[in-house]
């Protein structure tokens, strides 16, 4: 066989000894600059070019025209490192919104989307996990299959998460809150492996209950939503009667204080009065206690009636009544006098000189 190739060579060649060694070393000049010329090569903009000397790492090139050592001395990669990749978990393929609203996956994969939630139920779940590549070096050589480590991450973080939420917060307003911890628990496994890759977003597409219990769950929803409805119904009536009784506490309590601000005032005033009565006693004792006594009999006279008795009167009645009195039977009133008769009113005069000894 070595003969054979030598022979056809031979063939190959021009006839001579110089002129075949200068055809020999201006092929192999060709050879040589053809072979230079492989080590041009293009990095384009959203790709990073990684240059690897004999299969290990040895630097990164930008995008643009690049020159390495051609093979077998130097290779180059280029992967697209500003592309967002995404990985469906729990379903394969685009989803599909049903009628009512309802997300659903054109092939659902129970294995991946059923979880258990921290209240002990069963949720469907189908997410996608958005990625794109960091650093191009640990991408390449960190990682044997980037996009099943982002993955399985991602799903191992996702039933971390709803294994501590409750069922109903999942379903309804703790989606965002979700998202966003399975995002950062997945980048920090991602960082702890040097896989060179940064997790932009997880977007779920579908949360709700497992399709054998889903009538179960709505008619505990609406059990729950009658029970929030009665709940806020009790709280209005609370926040009603609450303040109305409170405003009718203070209205009594005020009441009450002026009620007895005023007392005290009654009986400051009376001590007063009763102050000035003992001043003005002290200072003329019998006018004093004369016109109490006057005024005293004036306020009895003015609730009973007047009936005038004097023993010195000789040949009349000794017993006269003044507000119309007699011995008239029972139920049959005599019409009382406006002013004493004319034959008693000297005899009253005469009483009120000597200084009220009649009775």
């Amino acid at each position: 066989m070595i003969r054979n190739a030598q022979n056809t060579v031979r063939r190959l060649l021009p006839r001579g000894g110089a002129g075949g060694g200068k055809a020999i070393g201006l092929a192999a000049l060709v050879l040589v600059g053809v072979w230079g010329a492989s080590g041009f090569y293009r990095v384009q903009p959203d790709e990073l070019g990684v240059v690897m000397r004999f299969g290990a790492f040895d630097r990164t090139a930008p995008p643009g025209l690049n020159y390495r050592i051609p093979w077998p001395v130097e290779t180059v990669t280029t992967p697209r490192v500003t592309r967002i990749n995404r990985v469906d978990i729990g379903f394969r393929g685009a989803p599909d919104v049903a009628p009512g609203g309802r997300v659903i996956s054109a092939r659902d994969v129970l294995a991946e989307s059923l979880m258990l939630t921290g209240d002990e139920n069963i949720i469907d779940i189908d997410f996608a996990v958005f990625w794109r590549i960091r650093d191009a070096a640990d991408f390449l050589f960190n990682t044997r299959n980037p996009e099943e480590t982002v993955k399985s991450a991602a799903e191992s973080v996702m039933r971390e998460v709803i294994g501590k939420t409750p069922i109903q917060p999942a379903l309804t307003e703790a989606r965002a809150q979700i998202e966003q911890d399975v995002r950062r628990g997945t980048q920090a496994i991602m960082d702890q492996y040097r896989a060179g890759i940064e997790i932009t977003q997880v977007q779920m597409q579908k949360s709700d209950p497992p399709a054998a219990v889903v009538e179960s769950f709505r008619d505990v929803q609406r059990a729950n939503a009658d029970r929030e409805r009665v709940r806020n119904e009790a709280e209005s009536f609370r926040n009603d009667i609450i303040p109305r009784a409170r405003g009718e506490a203070e209205r009594m309590v005020q009441e009450a204080q002026g009620f007895r601000d005023s007392q005290i005032a009654r009986a400051r005033g009376e001590a007063g009065r009763f102050n000035a009565v003992l001043g003005a006693y002290n200072q003329a004792q019998d006018v004093t206690v004369r016109r109490m006594y006057l005024e005293t009999m004036e306020e009895i006279f003015k609730r009973n009636g007047m009936i005038l008795v004097d023993d010195r009167l000789q040949g009349l009645v000794p017993f006269l009544p003044l507000d119309g009195r007699s011995n008239a039977p029972t139920g049959q009133s005599q019409p009382r006098p406006a002013v004493p008769p004319p034959a008693v009113a000297p005899m009253i005069q005469q009483q009120q000189q000597r200084g009220g000894t009649g009775r």
